[in-house]
């Protein structure tokens, strides 16, 4: 049985969907997803030297993050373009030298102004969590954690930004679920004030940073 005239003039109609096209539900946007950090240069990075601080240089596709007397990192320019809330950001992080941490992310929180620090492996090389919750930095605080970093070691690290919530995973383990609702979210006071908006840093380490994408979530 042939189908009716007006479903065979319908369906001429219809845009034909390639094999890796997917339909949309109604008002249904596609994630926004970007490299802030894509392994060819550093043209989207300033060098912070507060005295006595590492340089940053590029090798192989990889940001390294020499070791300084204290603080060494860089520091995001593109800070218009930043989300202050609800978003992801993703990197590989790993340890060259050095016993502190070899990834510091500072980020903002709700605000360009109001922002916190990511610390991985701090106070003498395990320390994890944020810096301040309350005025008491990760490793006083809810959020803080002991984990076992291995030197030239790759690690996954994940952090989520939302109006009540901090998440941040290393590898495939959730270390940080803090909620924020009613506290005090800030950086500790200090050098690392001169890294924010949106940064990396290391303390008296070498560390390697790749792959750093930014997510802005639904």
């Amino acid at each position: 049985m042939k189908p009716p005239l007006f479903a065979v003039l319908l369906l001429a109609c219809l845009p034909v969907l390639g094999a890796d096209e997917v339909p949309k539900a109604p008002g249904e946007a596609a994630p926004r997803e970007r490299l802030l950090f894509d392994g060819k240069s550093l043209d989207d990075w300033e060098t912070v030297d507060i005295g006595g601080s590492g340089q940053v240089e590029l090798e192989g596709g990889v940001m390294i993050i020499n070791q300084g007397d204290s603080l060494s990192g860089v520091v995001y320019k593109k800070t218009q373009e930043l989300p202050v809330t609800n978003y992801e950001i993703s990197l590989l992080a790993k340890r060259l030298q050095g016993v502190d941490f070899f990834c510091a992310l500072t980020f903002p929180v709700g605000d360009l102004k109001k922002c916190a620090t990511l610390i991985c492996g701090g106070w003498g090389g395990s320390v994890t969590g944020i810096s301040s919750i309350d005025d008491v930095d990760a490793s006083n605080n809810a959020t803080g954690s002991y984990q076992k970093y291995e030197d030239d070691k790759w690690y996954a690290v994940r952090l989520r930004v939302t109006p009540e919530n901090l998440s941040v995973w290393i590898d495939d383990k959730q270390v940080v679920d803090q909620d924020i609702k009613g506290r005090k979210v800030s950086l500790r006071p200090g050098p690392i004030e001169s890294y924010a908006p949106l940064a990396i840093s290391t303390y008296n380490t070498t560390g390697a940073i790749k792959a750093v994408r930014l997510k802005v979530l639904k």
